[in-house]
């Protein structure tokens, strides 16, 4: 069946939801040959009486689906623009409660014709003129009429809701991720405990029929009718209770669950307590919430091994990163006078100090939007536009170093010292290596400069120096430049530039 339905889906598109109202409406004319057909077994007739009464039946049935159906059409209404193909979220959340509460909607539009059953008065009144009967017999075929009635919108309600699964199998790709399903919704409790007692009066008054050996009289009929609602709201209800507990039992647990879930607990997990159909399901949600805490697990792990923002690229799109040509702001860092540092100082404390300053420097570094590359020793190299690009991460590269600087002489005046130098050039950025070992990283000669530029903060004495590219290259930083002599360095033909930034009185932090 959902194959045929998802088929007629595809096949009659925005015509669906109306073309399958249509066609499942028809089928209360065949509930109203079996209420007849039971009714008969209570009640002698002529065939020619009994063809009557099928006309007059179906004509009242006829006359309610004509109502009805214009009924749930116009319940239809909201879904036709995104039928019609204006795909958005609004319009996909509009058709979602319009033919997922379909049935809602209409049963509790129709509620009238289930207890009074408009269409079951006129047939009672006619059949018992019809027939010759005691007045009181219209009160009794009445009654097995609502019965009829009960079973018919039961059926009508359960159909709407498998008929209108694979238009909303497509509408749900365009819900948004949250969105307000609506209070005007019935649960599967309800579900149940109405269902299965509906079904237990159907069933026990067909019975009681057809166990009399053609005896029963239509005073029969009107006890087994108000029997059959006792036993089903007594002893089946209490049954149906039971079902309902075992069913429902693991769905509220897995409910509460989901909601943990989204608040952050990976940590929850749901115990199976059966071996049916909801044990597989809570076995299977507990096994992917492992594996999402897993994976969360690796993610910090990684996350402490690599820059956060790789991680999460890599997470995402894979491990391969490709090298792409971009421009970029370098800052490297490195610590004065580190060797003589370590000589004079035990091996754990060198590594528990590196540790402790990087600790502080690199989440300046990130605050700013840079990511801290690799660590070289004693040294930091920190990248700005790449592998996310930024308009300006030459502003961000200045910043970061001038916030680095007043930190550690704040935070570590007498004990150590750091030089940064940071330049803006192209770079290739991408990840390099082989034999399962790969790390993202930048290459090109504006990380070799950055390098060179830092090397002369030892012999000018500053703690930051800047290029002239990458001056040349910011945007917004207020800052005041004070020149240094161009210097020829290892592996530059020319005289490299630079200057120191010294942050003005209005100095804003981009990123901050």
């Amino acid at each position: 069946m959902p194959r045929i339905l998802r088929f007629l889906a595809r096949k009659l598109g925005r015509r669906y939801p109306r073309f399958i109202l249509a066609a499942q409406f028809p089928v209360s004319h065949l509930v109203a040959l079996f209420g007849l057909g039971v009714l008969v077994l209570y009640q002698d007739m002529s065939t020619t009486d009994f063809l009557k009464l099928v006309a007059v039946s179906q004509f009242t049935v006829g006359l309610e689906n004509a109502i009805g159906l214009r009924r749930a059409f116009r319940l239809v209404r909201p879904a036709d623009r995104w039928l019609r193909g204006e795909r958005d979220p609004t319009t996909a959340v509009a058709a979602w409660r319009a033919l997922a509460l379909l049935p809602v909607h209409y049963l509790r539009g129709n509620n009238v014709a289930l207890l009074a059953a408009p269409g079951g008065a006129p047939f009672a009144a006619y059949a018992t003129w019809e027939l010759g009967l005691e007045w009181y017999a219209a009160l009794i075929i009445l009654a097995g009429a609502v019965v009829v009635e009960l079973y018919s919108t039961a059926v009508r309600y359960f159909t709407m809701e498998l008929t209108m699964r694979p238009v909303l199998e497509r509408i749900a790709p365009d819900l948004p991720r949250a969105f307000e399903i609506g209070r005007d919704t019935v649960s599967l409790g309800a579900k149940l405990l109405v269902a299965l007692p509906a079904i237990n009066i159907v069933t026990g008054v067909v019975v009681s029929a057809l166990s009399t050996d053609g005896q029963a009289t239509l005073r029969d009929l009107g006890i087994d009718v108000l029997v059959a609602v006792a036993v089903a709201f007594t002893t089946s209800f209490y049954l149906s209770v039971l079902l309902a507990r075992s069913i429902l039992g693991p769905i509220r647990e897995l409910r509460a669950a989901t909601q943990a879930i989204g608040q952050g607990d990976l940590s929850v997990r749901v115990p199976v307590i059966s071996a049916d159909e909801t044990g597989d399901l809570v076995q299977s949600f507990n096994a992917a919430v492992s594996g999402l805490e897993e994976r969360e697990r690796l993610r910090d792990a990684f996350a402490s091994y690599v820059d956060p923002g790789v991680a999460e690229q890599v997470l995402r799109g894979g491990v391969v990163l490709e090298g792409d040509e971009v421009e970029v702001s370098v800052l490297f860092l490195d610590i004065r006078d580190f060797t003589a540092f370590a000589e004079r100082t035990r091996a754990r404390e060198v590594v528990a100090t590196l540790n402790e300053l990087f600790g502080e420097v690199v989440p300046i570094v990130t605050r700013h939007g840079g990511h801290a590359n690799k660590f070289v020793g004693d040294g930091l190299l920190a990248v700005f536009g790449a592998p996310e690009p930024q308009d300006d991460h030459a502003d961000r590269a200045v910043a970061a170093a001038l916030d680095v600087a007043d930190h550690v002489r704040e935070a570590w005046a007498g004990r150590l010292r750091v030089g940064m130098g940071v330049n803006t050039g192209a770079v290739v950025a991408g990840t390099i290596g082989g034999g399962g070992k790969l790390e993202f990283t930048v290459i090109g000669d504006a990380v070799n400069t950055a390098a060179r530029v830092e090397a002369l903060t030892r012999e000018t004495g500053d703690d930051v120096l800047v290029t002239h590219d990458t001056r040349d290259r910011m945007r917004h930083l207020p800052v005041e430049w004070e020149e240094r002599p161009a210097e020829l360095v290892r592996g530059k033909a020319a005289p490299i530039r630079v200057c120191r930034p010294v942050r003005s009185a209005a100095a804003t932090r981009p990123g901050g």
